[in-house]
């Protein structure tokens, strides 16, 4: 069969997409990605072909770019930029459909990520074949944002109208919502939000657990000392990124503790490397996590999920989007702690790590661990589901 697999944003955005499509290719399908520019190194990296899909997503997060410097003056009056941002998401979205529908010819189901789903089911609906939603967060945290909403009625209206499809009066159906995410984990109010039924089936967190070339490196430093705590913002750019650095390296040599940074897109290379800290650009979390203390990073599902797949504490200093509801669910879990990372302060981070390298945080954490769904078990059950998918379609 052949399978059409749509993922946009940041790494944490991108990566189930492909270890999804991976997995498809593994089963012996044909599988057409389409990615961000900037993510078809990881495509190719999991053995698929990928195809540029939409813009730089780099770029759109990147509070430096044009679009971005040009509503920034004006959010305090939000109304004042939506005509702006409208335009320009329709067009995106329009660029976006046009790759998806070519892509599509001849396949036998649409899978589409964050963002990208009413876009793939007008593509599908076009077609004739199945559309699956991957979700990576409870789609009611966006479903209720007005200007999210707006965007993409008025860009799923503008594609429906270029592709010949009659005006929608509801939402484009899908045939099935995988939530790739474990339910225990959310919040008890988010958790009230999801169905749990055959349409909106659970599978866990999906990702690649791809080798790096620093794991080696990292395996032997952690080795030759005490097991470090890893220090990690994921695709989030930060300005200024030195102070980060500084911050969690002196917070660290504060509590005797060794640190692992990986600094994602900001720079750190003016910050200064103590026999305490390491820095490298990347690691497999599965292999590294393990072998840590403690895990402290921006909240994101995937690497929220790593942590709490290894067995170690964690400590969230979350900025935005769902990055706060998956902070909830770790405090919840009582497996670590949380804030937002414009309060945290040398004396804070000092504190929340002294609290979460306690042996009662510890012990919780190995024992939630053995709750989660595993990584290959979330891959077995989104691929049967897709496959079961697709030949009810194909059948239908």
């Amino acid at each position: 069969m052949k399978f059409v697999v749509a993922g946009y944003g940041g790494r944490g955005d991108v990566e189930p997409c492909v270890a999804v499509g991976r997995e498809l290719q593994r089963r012996g399908h044909d599988v057409s990605m389409a990615v961000p520019p900037n993510m078809l190194d990881l495509a190719e990296s999991a053995g698929l072909v990928g195809v540029a899909y939409g813009p730089d997503s780099r770029e759109e997060m990147n509070p430096g770019s044009d679009l971005v410097r040009g509503i920034m003056p004006r959010l305090n009056n939000p109304f004042s930029v939506v005509p702006e941002v409208v335009e320009y998401g329709t067009q995106v979205k329009l660029e976006k459909g046009a790759t998806l529908t070519e892509l599509a010819n001849g396949a036998d189901l649409v899978l589409a990520g964050f963002n990208e789903q009413g876009l793939a089911a007008n593509v599908a609906e076009y077609h004739g074949i199945p559309a699956v939603a991957l979700h990576l967060f409870p789609e009611r945290m966006w479903s209720s944002d007005w200007m999210f909403s707006l965007m993409t009625k008025v860009a799923e209206d503008v594609q429906r109208r270029a592709l010949g499809l009659p005006e929608a009066t509801e939402p484009s159906a899908r045939a099935l919502d995988i939530q790739a995410y474990d339910k225990f984990h959310l919040p008890e109010e988010a958790a009230q939000w999801t169905q749990e039924d055959e349409r909106h089936p659970f599978v866990g967190a999906l990702t690649l657990e791809l080798p790096t070339d620093a794991d080696e490196e990292v395996l032997s430093w952690i080795a030759a000392g005490t097991p470090p705590i890893y220090f990690g913002l994921g695709s989030t750019p930060v300005m200024p990124s030195t102070d980060i650095g500084t911050l969690i390296s002196t917070a660290c040599a504060q509590l005797g503790e060794r640190v692992l940074i990986c600094p994602g897109p900001n720079d750190f290379s003016h910050v200064e490397h103590f026999d305490h800290v390491k820095v490298v650009p990347a690691i497999n979390h599965a292999a590294i996590f393990p072998a840590c203390r403690a895990v402290v990073h921006h909240g994101g599902a995937g690497t929220t999920a790593a942590a709490l797949r290894s067995g170690i504490p964690t400590l969230i200093l979350w900025f935005w989007l769902d990055q706060p509801l998956w902070a909830a669910g770790v405090e919840q879990l009582k497996v670590g702690r949380a804030r937002r990372f414009s309060d945290s302060n040398a004396e804070a981070l000092e504190a929340d790590l002294r609290s979460v390298l306690t042996p009662q945080y510890a012990a919780r954490a190995r024992e939630v661990a053995t709750q989660m769904t595993t990584s290959a078990e979330s891959l077995a059950k989104a691929g049967n589901l897709l496959e079961g998918t697709a030949r009810q379609g194909r059948s239908g």
